[in-house]
């Protein structure tokens, strides 16, 4: 399960500019709801200085991309365009005392939608269209262009670590070989050689070549699976209930898991990030995407209908 700073959990229960800014002459709208993070980020420019005196969100995403949106709207306020444009993504994990990695993606959100907004305000265009790049990631919708700006911005150098700071290859996994080929030319411009890692591999996948797709996972009976769900959903029980929660499968029906919180887990403000870390495990094990479903939201059938 995730590790979430106390200054995180500070800016997702109580976040601060929660809400547009009324009289915004500033707006940045990045990702999509479709894709699961959407932000817009609203600015009041004073026109003489250019000074950011105000600054709200509104998103649409986890508790990191909450805590994300309210930090950067801290940070802002008070600098000149010129200087809120100095804020890294990395900035804003830093002011939040660190994010987990598989949330890095939240804080160049962030960056992204300042920068959109600056351009709003200052006439420009700010394109987030992927003509620039060829569209790299279809789940997600992230292009070339994007990775490669984050991998340089970052000093990335693995398939893991995109996919954490951009979300691309997080979805089918179809997009790998594409990330890696990129890894391979930005590292090797910055004098470096591009290594698959053996960290986060999937269970029965095969590396014939670097640079090379990887086989598909071995395909699992249907029982497999669920025993191998049920494995999985064993090895994170004791943290939950170390906190006076538990988790348990209810179901499984193709990509859809039903999963049902107990304890302290069930109604808790944080049960949404929860269920994203039950998700995470499950994909990075099964080498497939799958979603996780509180089994409250299960369909009902209604006899008769």
């Amino acid at each position: 399960m995730w590790d979430y700073s106390e200054t995180v959990k500070e800016h997702f229960y109580n976040p601060k500019n929660a809400g547009a800014v009324s009289d915004a002459n500033a707006v940045g709208d990045v990702g999509s709801i479709s894709c699961g993070d959407a932000l817009r980020l609203t600015l009041k420019v004073e026109p003489e200085t250019e000074i950011i005196i105000d600054a709200g969100f509104q998103t649409f995403g986890c508790g990191s991309a909450i805590a994300s949106s309210s930090a950067l709207t801290e940070m802002v306020k008070g600098k000149t365009l010129d200087q809120a444009l100095e804020i890294s993504n990395q900035d804003i994990a830093d002011f939040l005392d660190g994010l987990p990695p598989e949330k890095m993606h939240c804080s160049v959100m962030g960056r992204e939608a300042l920068q959109a907004a600056v351009a709003d305000y200052r006439g420009e265009v700010w394109e987030d269209d992927h003509e620039e790049g060829a569209l790299i990631c279809k789940c997600f919708a992230i292009d070339d262009v994007m990775i490669r700006e984050t991998i340089r911005a970052n000093n990335l150098s693995s398939v893991e670590e995109v996919t954490n700071y951009t979300k691309a290859g997080g979805g089918c996994s179809s997009c790998h070989e594409g990330i890696e080929n990129i890894l391979t030319e930005e590292l090797e411009a910055r004098g470096d050689t591009f290594e698959p890692s053996a960290v986060g591999k999937k269970e029965g996948v095969v590396r014939l070549n670097p640079g090379k797709k990887e086989e598909a996972p071995a395909t699992m009976t249907p029982v497999q699976r669920i025993l191998k769900i049920q494995e999985v959903l064993e090895g994170l029980r004791p943290a939950l209930q170390a906190d006076g929660g538990d988790v348990e499968l209810m179901d499984v029906e193709g990509k859809n898991i039903y999963v049902k919180l107990t304890g302290a887990c069930n109604g808790c403000q944080m049960a949404a990030m929860t269920l994203g870390g039950v998700q995470q495990k499950l994909i990075e094990v099964l080498g497939e995407f799958v979603k996780v479903i509180p089994h409250t939201e299960r369909p009902v059938e209604i006899a008769g209908a």
